[in-house]
């Protein structure tokens, strides 16, 4: 049963290890307003120590999976003495912070796209580590159309796809399909709108399956890896290697595996 997570805005439901939230501001084309940005950023927050929690979903309610910021909220700060400028540092450094949430967090998370992603909503499909969408799904980062390079989003579009596909979304503003989207690497796989919920949470359910300790352990070692010189990457990733063969749950693992039966994970 899906619940209010301190508003309708932001609904929420966890079954056999899967923390599903579903934006539902339609009306604002679920964009990522104040309010928005602190509800995910609480609920990212209590997800990641939240044992019952094995994997996260990201999903949306209605046409829009995000449009992006409130750009009524934007325009109104613009009358403060100072034009806005506090309103805009503080706005945009919370939304930074929850997309570092998403990335930091523990647990694995999985964008369930069915609609439109837009600018910051863009920028939230891309710093999940999966997306699944509809093949009906459109992204774009057209913040130049309206004389507002979508410099956050493309932080994280960036660390996705390619330099020249990157660009080319950012200087054009153009809408791209889910079947480009997959292409050039913004989504794992696009299925078509009726299937979208099965096969996204067959994915979370995979993973929910496997040790949390171990895709905690993983997850944090890709995204640390990913910044570093080739060199630098390889002692980093022995390191971890070796950590994570002392674990429990890693000689459960193997000796699941040589033992030919299912592995009793500790997640420790």
């Amino acid at each position: 049963m899906l619940k209010q997570l301190g508003s309708d805005i932001l609904l929420s439901e966890v079954s056999e290890g899967i923390l599903r939230l579903t934006l539902n501001d339609q009306k604002r084309r679920n964009a990522l307003s104040e309010r928005m940005i602190a509800l995910l950023s609480e609920a990212f927050s209590k997800a990641a120590i939240d044992p019952s929690v094995r994997v996260i979903v990201l999903a949306a309610k209605g046409p829009a999976f995000c449009a992006g910021h409130d750009l009524k909220e934007i325009n109104a700060a613009r009358s403060a003495q100072d034009s806005g400028q506090a309103y805009f540092t503080l706005l945009f450094n919370t939304c930074a912070a929850l997309m570092q949430l998403i990335v930091s967090n523990p647990k694995p998370v999985i964008a369930e796209v069915a609609g439109v992603a837009t600018a910051a909503g863009c920028q939230l499909v891309a710093s999940c580590d999966l997306a699944m969408a509809s093949d009906a799904a459109l992204f774009a980062t057209p913040g130049v159309n309206i004389g507002l390079f979508c410099s956050t989003p493309m932080v994280a579009l960036s660390r996705n796809v390619s330099n020249k596909h990157a660009l080319e979304m950012l200087l054009t503003g153009d809408m791209i399909d889910a079947q480009k989207a997959q292409q050039i690497g913004l989504i794992n796989h696009s299925f078509s709108t009726a299937y979208l919920t099965e096969k996204t949470m067959e994915m979370a359910a995979k993973i929910a399956k496997k040790s949390s300790m171990t895709l905690a352990l993983g997850k944090e070692a890709f995204y640390k890896q990913a910044e570093m010189p080739l060199t630098d990457a390889y002692i980093y990733a022995s390191g971890v290697m070796v950590d994570n063969m002392l674990k429990q749950d890693a000689v459960e693992g193997i000796d699941a595996f040589i033992g030919k039966r299912a592995p009793d994970w500790q997640d420790k």
